[in-house]
């Protein structure tokens, strides 16, 4: 199909705004809105405007699934980004992504095209909504004050501060925005019950793609734990320093693998007999398959965590905490723990167990067939936009 050509495409036009390019889908967000934007272009005229990182790629076969794409580089320092926030009384999460490149080209699309509705991914993407016009669909996937105050708490001195008001200035913003958009949508119910109005729309998974039968596993001599995720995120980070610290020593003749890019120092850190920190690999799916045992302790977690989805898709034993099941239809399928001598036992018994591991996994990937689809995680979308089911086209 001709993107440029309005044969074969469905009447509505929607613009879609992302934080960051959904390409290519091999993190949380981008996850999330690769399959959202894929779900939309097989049924409308989707134009895109995104920032676009450093890791970015690209293809044409992205490329075709919109007519118009719009990629703008992020470069604004963070140190700027937080002295206009201060000078403006705006929060920095929204100055960092404040960008006249972007306003332009959303004024330019406003200006000639005949848009039905615009999908804001992400809310650092709210500020672009214009006042009036086609039909607002604010995709807020977490609720970032909540984020933010929970920073606060564990913060000292001017950081505290600065949490603080972070917190309070974006739940204004998010309160505003949710006033006038005609729909809010977070990644779990637990995330829409904070903003009253709001509805989830949750996360799905590629049982096709996460599939246990089609992926070759890494050599481990030893029992495996495995942590997946972007290893530059705060609650990653935290999350894995914490496990290899408080949980690792209490577990004789294991190895606990740290899978995924950009990992701070704080992570690299860990790495040693016991602990190997990967960065980057090119399919996490082989580390999925050799884990005897997946952990997520996130103690700071938002909404639905693909991570977790993934592993159950593999069909592998999970341990997770309270936070990172939220919103996972998980009874029976994963074990929860919430100190660090119940994740021991949880992983222990794990690995003493390989029946039941095993048939705890195929319970875990029976569930996410069943239930994380993402055609019918998005269904809604459909009725929410006035969309037709997927042309032959598409």
């Amino acid at each position: 199909m001709d993107p440029g050509s309005a044969e074969g495409w469905a009447e509505v036009e929607i613009l879609f705004l992302a934080h960051r390019a959904p390409f290519p889908p091999d993190r949380g967000d981008r996850i999330r809105s690769f399959n959202i934007l894929k779900h939309l272009s097989a049924r409308a005229r989707v134009h895109l405007i995104a920032f676009v990182d450093d890791d970015a790629v690209i293809t044409d076969e992205h490329r075709a699934l919109v007519d118009e794409c719009v990629l703008v580089p992020r470069t604004k320092p963070q140190l700027r980004a937080a002295a206009e926030a201060l000078v403006s009384g705006q929060p920095v999460s929204l100055t960092a992504f404040a960008d006249r490149r972007v306003r332009g080209a959303v004024n330019d699309i406003l200006s000639h095209r005949r848009l039905d509705a615009i999908y804001a991914f992400s809310g650092q993407m709210a500020q672009y909504l214009p006042a009036t016009g086609p039909k607002a669909i604010m995709d807020f996937v977490d609720l970032d004050s909540a984020k933010f105050a929970a920073y606060a708490d564990d913060a000292l001195g001017p950081m505290r501060w600065m949490m603080r008001r972070e917190a309070r200035l974006l739940a204004a913003f998010e309160r505003s925005v949710a006033a006038r958009v005609h729909e809010s949508l977070f990644v779990s119910a637990s995330e829409a019950a904070l903003l009253p109005g709001s509805r989830a729309l949750e996360n799905g998974i590629d049982t096709v793609l996460y599939d246990p039968a089609v992926a070759a596993p890494v050599s481990s001599p030893r029992p495996l734990l495995v942590f997946t995720g972007q290893m530059d995120y705060r609650p990653n980070v935290d999350a894995v320093t914490w496990f290899a610290r408080s949980v690792l020593p209490l577990l004789p003749a294991v190895h606990f693998a740290i899978v995924g890019r950009a990992p701070t120092p704080a992570v690299q850190a860990l790495a040693g007999a016991d602990v190997t920190v990967t960065g980057e690999v090119t399919d996490v799916r082989g580390w999925l398959a050799a884990a005897d045992v997946v952990v997520a302790p996130l103690q700071l977690a938002r909404g639905v965590q693909n991570k977790v989805l993934e592993a159950m898709a593999m069909a592998r034993p999970v341990v997770a905490s309270t936070g990172a099941a939220e919103g996972i239809d998980h009874a029976g399928t994963i074990r929860i723990a919430s100190d660090a001598r119940e994740y021991a036992n949880c992983i222990m018994a794990l690995l003493q167990d390989p029946p039941g591991a095993t048939a705890l996994g195929d319970a875990a990937r029976r569930q996410v067939i069943k239930r994380y689809g993402w055609e019918a995680r998005l269904a809604s979308l459909d009725d929410l936009l006035g969309l037709g089911a997927a042309s032959p086209a598409a």
